[in-house]
């Protein structure tokens, strides 16, 4: 792997973190609420959860594991 395409995961990564913390604080905000629907809790969850994926695919790609 290339410095530049480890470089471009790593910015990917902390974007993808990001996005996951701000997902999390308004599905937090919308339980607190209670003005949120199934549907819309839903489709934030699965959002997240999509989110999830995608940043241990690239840790995983940044940190492969090593048998010892």
């Amino acid at each position: 792997m290339t410095e530049d395409m480890e470089e471009t995961l790593r910015a990917e990564l902390a974007q993808l973190r990001q996005e996951h913390r701000d997902l999390d604080a308004s599905i937090e905000a919308l339980m607190e609420t209670g003005r949120s629907d199934a549907i819309q809790m839903q489709r934030l969850k699965k959002k997240k959860l999509c989110l999830k994926d995608r940043i241990t695919s690239i840790e995983d790609r940044l940190l492969p594991d090593i048998i010892a």
